[in-house]
């Protein structure tokens, strides 16, 4: 299997938004993309709210906007999902996507919006393991994807279903419509599908994944933030997260997603036929941990432990509201304001990230006064 490529760099507010223009250089972003041809930022929003390790930062989107300008392209599209659970009009509010967007001139649309967005039934060249057999009359995917390069933007973290999250996930929200919780139960072999999708659809992928804060716990929402000062890049998807788990300290091919796209040639999940470049990274080991909370026990309940047999009962049917309003309630009436609030507020007084992100727009407005 071919040797990988992927860069990590240690990292401080004074110099972020240049470091990832400098990480994509080092990562080869001008071998995977076509300058020529739109490119499609696909950044991550796992909750509304703003928390620390959750989502795309407002400095990873500056970064990865200017990289792109680095190698000439200037063709950027900012593509947004929303799920059952999450806003995505508040969520680029909220974490400050807009104000980004707006001072480079980058379009936004919506893939949820019949007026932005046309889903076609999609036949993939690969033999899929699951997605054929979830979407027997075929599995739509947006036709504004095809034929354009994709950056995705996650941040390392934590997963109840996955372990771990980040490039491979990210497809998850833009390809696949609002019935994607269908295939929770086999989550791994569905990002496995997705990428075999990805790599027949976009001319260019690449990935830049954000560990300034990095979330351990029941992700990707319910967590606990450390800031670890890290952002990495790669144009194998497979590889980042490899190197992301492996920071948080997991065996990466123990991650069923990261074994099955290793081994089935998809990109590769060894680190040790992963050329790492940038800063020493050898001596990281976080030892994050998954855990779990009162929402993650009942899907992981419902997804795979003994009431699985249900699940079409509870997941296809209009039931399914009364669990979107379950999480509704859990995530954003209870935890949030009483359990991740404080950790918020925290942040945003003693953490330096943020308080870079407090004063981001600040940061922009001088910026564009000073041109």
């Amino acid at each position: 299997m071919a040797r990988a490529k992927v860069a990590v760099l240690r990292t401080k507010p004074e110099t972020v938004v240049e470091d990832y223009r400098r990480l994509m250089k080092m990562a080869g972003i001008e071998e995977y993309f076509d300058a020529s041809k739109t490119t499609i930022l696909k950044d991550n929003i796992s909750w509304h709210f703003m928390f620390p390790g959750a989502n795309t930062t407002p400095w990873q989107m500056e970064g990865s906007i200017l990289g792109l300008h680095d190698i000439g392209n200037r063709d950027i599209v900012c593509v947004q999902n929303e799920t059952v659970v999450t806003n995505a009009f508040k969520g680029e509010k909220l974490n400050k996507f807009v104000p980004v967007l707006r001072h480079y001139n980058i379009p936004v649309l919506y893939n949820f919006r019949d007026e932005d967005m046309k889903w076609i039934v999609y036949e993939p060249k690969a033999k899929m393991r699951v997605l054929d057999k979830i979407y027997p009359e075929g599995f739509r995917i947006p036709e504004y994807f095809i034929g354009k390069n994709i950056l995705h933007q996650p941040t390392v973290k934590c997963h109840i279903y996955t372990t771990t999250t980040g490039a491979m996930k990210n497809a998850f929200g833009g390809l696949l419509n609002t019935r994607r919780h269908y295939t929770h139960s086999v989550i791994h072999e569905t990002l496995c599908d997705l990428l075999e999708v990805q790599k027949e659809i976009h001319p260019g992928i690449f990935c830049v994944m954000d560990g300034t804060t990095a979330g351990c716990g029941p992700g990707p929402r319910t967590m606990i933030p450390y800031e670890k000062n890290v952002i990495l890049a790669s144009g194998d998807q497979v590889a980042i997260d490899a190197v992301a788990a492996k920071m948080m300290g997991f065996d990466p091919l123990s991650i069923k997603y990261i074994r099955t796209a290793h081994e089935s040639g998809l990109g590769v999940g060894d680190v040790k036929e992963i050329e790492i470049v940038g800063d020493d990274i050898s001596g990281e080991s976080w030892n994050f941990y998954v855990g779990d909370n009162v929402a993650s026990r009942v899907g992981v309940t419902l997804w795979f432990g003994p009431m699985k047999w249900i699940q079409k009962l509870m997941f296809h049917t209009p039931l399914v509201y009364v669990f979107i309003w379950g999480s509704a309630v859990y995530h954003d009436m209870y935890w949030y304001p009483f359990v991740g609030r404080p950790k918020v507020d925290r942040w945003l007084r003693e953490s330096q990230w943020g308080r870079l992100f407090d004063r981001y727009e600040r940061e922009l407005a001088r910026r564009k006064d000073e041109v």
